[in-house]
Parts: C-alpha cells; structure tokens; sequence
C-alpha cells in the first residue's frame, strides 16, 4: 500500500474514530522506494541507472585480481554490534591486550580494550541519554547572565553575553516545541491503539460470523444479519472503508495501521527522550562515567563495551564502510580489506561531547587508524580547543577525518555544524572532509532535502537516502542521513587506500574530490527550501563519490609516480 492511500485511510479512520489531525514526517520530497534496489548505492549509473558509487563496476572490472592492503578505519559513533554476523570478521581486535584480564596490557590507560573503547562508560554501566549541548551552554551560562542588567557588561564578557542571549532563545523555544510534540504524539499514539483494537475486534466478529480469518470490503457490503453487536461490527469496518477504492482486505488496512502506530511509538520515544533527557537542566549523565566533565583534557576514564545499550547507528554506519564482502549473507561493505575499532562517544539520545570527541581521535590515531568516520554533530563546541588540539594531531598523523554534513538543510558557509575542520584560528585541516547527502535519481531531487550543503565547507556529496546496512541482532535496515553519506565516502576512501596504499591522507581526500561526478547545467532542490539551484554550488567539488572515477585516478598518479 503506498503512503497516499494510507494517508487516506488514516483521515478516513480519524473520522470513525473522532481523533484530530496528527503529527507525521514529511516524506512528500522521498521518492517511492518499492522499486529501487536495496544496494543501489553500490551501483553504477550508466549500466545500473542509479547515481551510486560504482562500487560492483570498479571491483569486477579494474580491482579484478589486483592485490590489497587491509585498512584500519575507527567508526565513532554510538556503538557497534562487533558480533553481528556481517561485521564480525572485520572488527579491529587489540593483539597487545588480553582479553578479560583486567590488566592494562599495552599500558595505554584503557584496560581490555580489545577491540575499541567506550568514552561514555562507567563501571556502573554507559550512558544511552545524555543533554543536548544547548542545555549544557544554557545551565553554564544562566547563574552568569540571566539576572545582569546589559549596561553593566563587561566588554571582556559581550561575546558570552551575546552567546547566552542566542543559547537562552533557543533552549526555551525547544524545550517548549518538544514538550508540545511529546503531547502530541502521546495522544495520537493512545487514540490509534484504541482504535486498532477496536477494529481488530470488530474484523474478529464478522470474520467468526462469516467463518473465515478475515473479511473484505465486498464481502462486509454483502452480509446481513440481525445481532446487534455483528451489525455494529460490520458498520464501523465499513465506515473506515468506503472512502478507499478497491476491495481491500480489513487485515491488510490493521496492518498498515500497526506499521503507522510503530512509526508514532517512536514519536513519541524520541520526544519523551528529548524531554526527559536532552533538554532537562538537572540531568547528569556523566555520574555513570565518573570523570570530571568540566576538564576537556582528562583521559583514560571509559570502560570496554563498545557495543553500549542501542548500537543501531553506529553499526549500520560499519556495515556500510566495510560489512564482509566474502560471506554471502545480509549486505556488502564498500570496502573489501578492513578492520573497524569501535569507538563509542556518541549517546543514542542526546548530543556527544567534546572531550569525548577529543579522546575517541586520538584513541583511534593512536591504535592505527588511517581513516576516522565521524556521523555526528552539534550546534555548539564549548571546548572546542580540545577538539582542535585531536583533530590537528590526527593531521600530523597522516589520518583522513570524516564528517558528515549534517540534516538541517543549512548552507555550512554560513552555520557550523561542530566539529569543524576549521580550526579557532581560522586554519583548516588538510586531512578532513565534509560530506552531503544525495539521493539515486538524476534529476531536480538528486540531493537529498534534509542535507547540510556549502559551496566552501563541504567537499563532496554521497549516497544518503534509504540506505541498507547492518543493524544490532543479525538485522539489516534501511536509514537515511548524512551519517549514511559520510561512511559511503569514507568505503571508497579506505577502498581507494587499500589498493594504492602509498597515498597519503592529503592525497586521498584530492582523489575523491577530483574524480567526483559532476553534473553540468543540472539544477537540485535547494535542501531547506523549495528553490533550484545549480548542484555545483552546493560544495567545493560540486560533485559526488564515485569509486570507479577514483580508481581511474588513483592509478594515474600511481602512474605519473612510477615515471619520475
């Protein structure tokens, strides 16, 4: 059944049921996906038509039979299954600590960190909900500001003044909107439980009365009876129906509802989440961590698990990087010679913080990362030098940073989306990149509506719509962000690194970005708005990754080094 004809059906229902117009996503910018391959980010657009990476091209025609070197990429994220049946064989494991010993083998601060660390752990458990850093930044800056008369100022204080004048706006209209969004869905969420239940009741005694499992819209208009309580049964299914063309089956309606009631669970999950957690004044996470979270520079806090309580985000990012290839079973990886150090940082609810940012790059640089995949990101850095001081030693380290864009739908020329390759100097990294998000069509909605953009902050864009990857259990879904685009560049860029591995991180990043599709006179939606722009304006290259072009250009200048 398409989204149209639920919608249809749910108005129809709302009626029956008395409830009032509810909250949903907008998906209208999406194209149906029933028809678009689930790998279709692997794929090529000229043989396959989808604008994906050309990843199956380029290893059944110019990678066949060449050899590779294995490519150690650190996935900072919320967490990883590392026992998911498709991940399970690429994961980084620590040969210089013993596992379960409880000693610090390798000295490094971390005990039994055998294949990662987790900076938001404690010895009492790990943090799944943390604040948001607007929270954060309104609590620091409240006790300072809030009751000072303007006019007596200091001018050493009128940059953090006007900082909590942004922050306290802000955080008070958020607060406010999510609080009212959690009404919402709650309700809505209650109102079509009952009314699942009472159409599940009512199918169930037509169908008992016509001695079948389930009733149809043609077969409930043909029945007669004189029970009263059949009859009620039979004018309540009907009354939901006779709106919607066709002879559709009851069950098939209460399935499509119970999908809807799913989506409105997690509403409600998320909202109650930001309530209760991200936007709370009181909440202290870091009570479970046990460091002090007013020092950005302390280190060696944590503990082992790196899976954590809801590793869904940070999984299906590592499956698209680099789930086995080899085993015939679920979904395949970008790249085919990785191992993956589990990095966790970033709590499900709630926004990551920068010491914990700082530490999971320099852990990852540390134990021999070449590649940093970072699908994470924020409003604000209030130590943003820590972060600067890790991103700036992975530089010197030869290590290539990741970053995804973002899913505002915001010009990054413009906004930051922390954390930044921009340094407080004003310098920038030279081993980073920013991804954007695009979609598989050729066509006015090739970048995906959600994306961050900027013509002089992000490099590239990537496959980042309904993307399907690996999810904790030995499950598979599809996701979609820029957290999806982010680790398909940074599969080409450790696919790129494994067969020419005498790159370097600089070189790399110019591989992808040179060999970038480009799309002359093509015209995108504007992400954020409803205007058409040309697609070139909307990053550095005005392109998007594509593993076959970088292949092609790899060899050149593995070529052009040969000769001199």
């Amino acid at each position: 059944m398409t989204m149209r004809k639920l919608r249809v059906l749910l108005v129809v229902l709302a009626s029956v049921c008395v409830i009032d117009t509810f909250a949903q996503k907008d998906t209208s910018s999406l194209a149906d996906t029933a028809d678009v391959a689930q790998d279709w980010f692997l794929k090529d657009p000229e043989v396959d038509r989808y604008q994906g990476t050309s990843t199956e091209k380029t290893y059944a025609t110019l990678l066949q039979g060449k050899p590779s070197k294995k490519i150690r990429v650190a996935v900072i994220d919320s967490g990883i299954d590392i026992d998911h049946e498709d991940l399970k064989d690429v994961i980084w494991t620590n040969d210089k600590e013993v596992k379960g010993n409880g000693i610090d083998d390798d000295k490094n601060g971390y005990v039994d960190d055998i294949h990662g660390w987790n900076f938001i752990g404690g010895k009492s458990g790990s943090v799944n909900a943390d604040t948001y850093e607007v929270t954060r930044e309104y609590t620091r800056l409240k006790p300072l500001y809030d009751s000072i008369d303007e006019k007596k100022i200091k001018k050493k204080d009128r940059a953090e003044y006007e900082l909590w004048k942004v922050v306290k706006t802000e955080y008070e209209k958020e607060l406010k909107s999510n609080q009212e969004q959690f009404d919402v869905f709650s309700q809505q969420y209650s109102l079509y439980v009952n009314a699942f239940r009472t159409l599940s009741y009512c199918d169930s005694i037509v169908s008992t009365s016509l001695g079948v499992n389930s009733v149809s819209k043609s077969s409930l208009s043909s029945l007669t009876t004189a029970n009263d309580t059949v009859l009620f049964a039979k004018e309540t299914l009907l009354k939901v129906l006779e709106n919607v063309e066709g002879d559709i089956m009851v069950a098939d309606f209460l399935e499509e509802l119970r999908v809807y009631i799913d989506d409105l669970q997690e509403g409600v999950d998320h909202f109650k989440a930001a309530v209760e957690f991200g936007y709370n004044t009181e909440y202290n996470s870091r009570l479970i961590v046990g460091d002090n979270p007013n020092d950005p520079y302390e280190k060696n806090y944590g503990n082992n698990d790196v899976k954590g309580g809801d590793a869904k985000h940070g999984t299906h990012v590592a499956g698209i990087i680099g789930a086995n290839r080899k085993n015939d079973i679920g979904v395949k990886g970008i790249a085919d010679n990785v191992e993956i150090i589990a990095i966790r940082v970033v709590p499900p609810n709630g926004d990551e913080r920068d010491k914990d940012i700082a530490n999971g790059i320099i852990y990852a640089v540390d134990n021999g990362a070449q590649i940093i995949n970072m699908s994470f990101g924020k409003d604000y850095s209030p130590h943003k030098e820590a972060v600067d001081k890790a991103v700036k030693y992975a530089e010197q380290k030869g290590v290539l940073l990741m970053h995804a864009a973002g899913n505002e739908g915001e010009n990054l020329d413009n906004t930051a989306q922390f954390p930044t390759r921009q340094y407080k100097n004003k310098k920038v990294a030279q081993t980073w990149m920013e991804i954007g998000a695009s979609s598989w069509g050729k066509d006015s909605s090739l970048v995906a509506s959600f994306s961050n953009y900027g013509k002089k902050t992000v490099d590239l864009f990537a496959p980042g719509v309904e993307i399907y990857s690996t999810t904790p259990g030995n499950t598979y879904e599809d996701l979609q962000g820029t957290s999806m685009a982010c680790p398909i560049a940074s599969g080409v860029a450790a696919l790129v690194w494994s067969y020419f591995p005498d790159l370097t991180a600089t070189q790399i990043r110019e591989v992808l970005n040179q060999s970038s599709r480009r799309f002359d006179g093509l015209k995108v939606t504007q992400p954020g708005s409803s205007n058409t722009v040309p697609f070139n304006q909307l990053s550095i290259t005005g392109g998007m990754v594509n593993a076959y072009e970088a292949i092609k250009l790899a060899q050149t200048i593995k070529f052009q080094a040969a000769k001199k």
